[in-house]
């Protein structure tokens, strides 16, 4: 097969664009100007005689219309037929349908009506705690659960604004909340000719604002007979709508007391491949893709349920450019190094490479690490191992939290639930964290053996303790030495150092602390980056006059944005009086919604900014003068 990818002008140097067979310009930047518009995905696929079109995972793969116009010019959508994706893809519908075809959904309203005290009497009626849902949503995006009466109206709110903003529709749901729930999904397939089969079950609870982190499959504590049970539910669902190619049915299971045939409910389809696919892969043998081609060619399944195998288990982690000590915002870049691991049952799929940059347009993924083993214990050994191995340094990412999840105890003795990192934010590393001593020790020794020799070589360390090309401690001798002093940037804050230099033998001070640095390979004369048990510390020399805003103190009552994103909602006005912790503004990044909060009491004094308005990290929003 002949691959022809289209690019927006941000990716036009993307990996998929460089080893697509052709590929073609679509649009600006913006997902709305280019991966959406299926009229000009069409007009390229008619230029350079496409047969079919494979949709991914997102943008378009679930648009009915776009399905549609592809029938309409005689090309293959790689996908279900638009009335399926019409059926699964309003929640509300979805959960009608599925009560008629027998398949158990949770109690909730998932009705027209729209009107906010009726929607609150609703929840009232349910009983808290409740789930306001987006009727077209996904990946968590237009969710919110609301624990008090009180609190309805204004979660009501912020997730129709969510929905509105991320799939143009801001209906919602109001179903009950499921207390210990696990989130359980089906892999089905269906084709032309009336064949279904599932291809077992992954068990996605583990999540952070309902976006899943790490997947597995076989689902812990499944027995055969349950698997059975929810693998012919999952088939009625796809049935019920003449489902054909690949799809996913996701259920809400109550992990209260253990899974139970009772205890699991319909809680959407996502009527395309998802992004946690590889995991069923590694378990069957199978190649979901290639079945999907086969489908959209008109084949029968390859495969009837007999067959399907359940080899082993295996595990997904998300490599995310995001910050988990700041709220995991969104981080964006150069990716200044990346190394990937590589070793026995380890697969990587990813998008990017070393030099690439992850734009603020996109989802901010930059690989999926799968492993792959005989058991639950070795294939999460193995995730643990290949987390330890991988090096960002650029943007931010979570790759120390992903593997902190890995090692969690509770986790591995299958003791977890959806809420399970909400609850464990600390031991996961996932709040604010003190400087890493040893990495900004490194850094200063190469900031300083830089200026010594003018190398230009940027410096990354690998921070697995097994590998780590230095150590640390105060016993041994120095000899003969000359001291020099240094003034560093560390992540943005000044820092003194003192480093002493002999042969052979490199000793930083910071503080009252002595590091003794072993040497390595390279060097930048500005700064380096110190990549070190996951986490990354970058190190620049200072220059007091040349520093720069995001390095100023702050106590202009200044409040910024803390990532690129767009300001959509402004909740003060000039001259308003506010008190510490107040929301102040909103700014939406990767379609998720971040609020500004006033850092003291005070008055509204400035307002910098416009609702709609671009804004980058750092741009100033609004003003506050202190009582």
């Amino acid at each position: 097969m002949r691959t022809i990818a289209v690019y927006s002008d941000v990716d036009a140097k993307a990996l998929h664009v460089r080893q697509a067979d052709e590929a073609h310009r679509i649009g600006p930047a913006e997902a709305r100007d280019s991966y959406l518009r299926g009229d000009v995905i069409l007009a390229v696929a008619r230029t350079s005689g496409a047969a079919c079109i494979h949709p991914g995972y997102g943008f378009l793969s679930e648009n009915a219309e776009f399905a549609e116009a592809c029938a309409g010019a005689g090309i293959v959508f790689v996908g279900p037929p638009a009335a399926a994706i019409r059926a699964m893809g309003l929640k509300d519908g979805a959960k009608t349908l599925m009560q008629k075809a027998g398949v158990p959904v949770v109690r909730g309203y998932h009705g027209a009506s729209q009107e906010v005290k009726f929607l609150k009497e609703k929840a009232y009626e349910i009983g808290y705690p409740v789930l306001i849902k987006a009727v077209a949503g996904g990946g968590g995006k237009g969710m919110r659960r609301v624990d008090a009466h009180a609190e309805f109206e204004e979660a009501l709110a912020s997730a129709q604004r969510e929905a509105q903003s991320a799939f143009g529709n801001a209906r919602v749901l109001i179903e009950k909340y499921v207390a210990q729930p696990r989130h359980i999904e089906m892999q089905v397939f269906g084709d032309a000719h009336g064949n279904y089969v599932h291809l077992n079950e992954r068990d996605c609870s583990l999540q952070r604002r309902h976006q899943k982190v790490i997947e597995e499959a076989p689902a812990p504590g499944m027995s055969a007979e349950l698997r059975s049970i929810m693998g012919k539910a999952a088939i009625e669902a796809a049935r019920a709508v003449a489902y054909q190619g690949a799809g996913t049915v996701e259920f809400i299971v109550d992990g209260a007391h253990g899974l139970r045939a009772d205890g699991f409910y319909f809680m959407e389809m996502n009527t395309r491949l998802q992004v946690e696919h590889p995991v069923s892969e590694a378990i069957t043998g199978l190649d979901l893709v290639e079945w999907q081609f086969r489908v959209a060619d008109g084949e029968v399944l390859p495969a009837n349920q007999s067959q399907v195998a359940l080899n082993g288990h295996a595990f997904e982690a998300r490599l995310y450019a995001e910050d988990p000590a700041n709220g995991f915002l969104p981080s964006i870049g150069k990716l200044l190094a990346l190394k990937l691991p590589v070793g026995e049952g380890i697969r990587v799929d990813t998008g990017v490479a070393e030099g690439d940059a992850v734009s603020p347009y996109y989802d901010p993924m930059i690989a999926k690490i799968i492993a792959h083993g005989a058991t639950r214990a070795q294939a999460l050994d193995r995730l643990g191992e290949a987390l330890r191995q991988t090096i960002v340094a650029g943007p931010q990412c979570n790759v120390a939290f992903l593997a902190a999840l890995c090692d969690a105890p509770e986790f591995r003795a299958e003791k977890f639930d959806t809420g399970f990192i909400a609850r464990n934010l600390d031991m996961l590393g996932a709040v604010p964290q003190p400087i890493d001593m040893q990495a900004v020790a490194l850094g200063a020794l190469n900031v300083w053996r830089a200026g010594q020799a003018e190398a230009r070589v940027r410096a990354v360390a690998n921070g697995a303790p097994a590998q780590s090309p230095w150590s640390a401690g105060d016993g041994f001798s120095l000899g003969p030495a000359r001291v020099t002093d240094l003034a560093i940037l560390v992540n943005g804050e000044p820092m003194a150092v003192k480093i002493a230099a002999s042969s052979g033998e490199n000793v930083v001070y910071i503080g009252d602390a002595v590091h003794h640095m072993a040497d390595v390979a390279g060097y930048l004369i500005a700064g380096c980056y110190v990549v070190r048990d996951g986490r990354q510390t970058e190190v620049r020399r200072f220059d007091a006059l040349a520093r720069d805003a995001q390095t100023q103190e702050s106590g202009d009552g200044a409040v910024k944005s803390p990532m690129h994103g767009k300001l959509i909602a402004l909740l003060v006005a000039k001259g308003d009086h506010v008190i510490k912790g107040e929301k102040l503004a909103i700014v939406e990044a990767m379609k998720m919604e971040h609020a500004l909060t006033a850092p003291f009491a005070g008055t509204i004094e400035e307002i910098a900014a416009s609702v709609g308005a671009q804004v980058i990290q750092g741009a100033k929003i609004i003003v506050i003068a202190p009582e």
